[in-house]
């Protein structure tokens, strides 16, 4: 019943959205949701993780939207309203045909059990060498351009490229899920000149 229902919003919430032009997505996010921030940048920190409870290939996740999202040890409450909120997120997409194309990933410190729905496009990870995923958070977290302390959920675009943060545990999940909606029907990003030449060295 709950997942008709999220089915039903997203409906509702989406001809409004769609009106708007594809390039023009991450305007139009960040006017509807306060809690969004848009990035568009082509590099990312190195992430260096493995699955918690199974080998976690990264090829995977390649061509996929990455929803990630850190945990760290002492994080508490905010992490957890925060998960519980991906949660839904996750359900509304997994009603969809969304489905095949986003991986959740959620990394927590060693010792922490990141808290997820047991579904094959959530994956339960922790930092390949042992520590705190507060330093992997941290990384990230130096992506934004706001002063904030909540924690952050990085949307990374089929072409790996990060797309945006949703801040805290405030955002709408219907706002989450229909910005994923729009990257999924998005263009393949097309690389500048700078990407083109250093993406020779890779």
């Amino acid at each position: 019943m709950r997942s008709v229902l999220l089915v039903t919003l997203l409906s509702l919430a989406a001809p409004a959205f769609a009106n708007h032009p594809e390039e023009r997505l991450d305007e139009v996010m960040a006017e509807r949701e306060p809690a969004f921030e848009p990035t568009g940048l082509d590099r990312l920190p190195a992430l260096d993780i493995q699955a918690a409870d199974r080998e976690l290939d990264p090829d995977a996740l390649e061509g996929q939207i990455v929803v990630l999202s850190f945990v760290p040890e002492g994080c508490g409450e905010p992490c957890l309203n925060q998960q519980a909120l991906l949660a839904e997120v996750q359900e509304a997409i997994g009603v969809t045909p969304m489905r095949e194309m986003v991986s959740f990933v959620s990394v927590a410190s060693s010792g922490v059990s990141p808290e997820g729905p047991d579904a094959e496009n959530w994956v339960g990870a922790r930092p390949q060498e042992p520590g705190d995923a507060a330093a992997l958070a941290a990384l990230f977290s130096a992506l934004s351009d706001r002063d904030s302390s909540a924690p952050m959920v990085h949307v990374i675009d089929r072409d790996g490229r990060h797309a945006g943060i949703f801040h805290g545990a405030e955002f709408g999940h219907v706002d989450m899920t229909l910005y994923i909606n729009g990257l999924t029907n998005a263009h393949p990003h097309e690389p500048g000149m700078f990407d083109r030449i250093f993406g020779m060295f890779r």
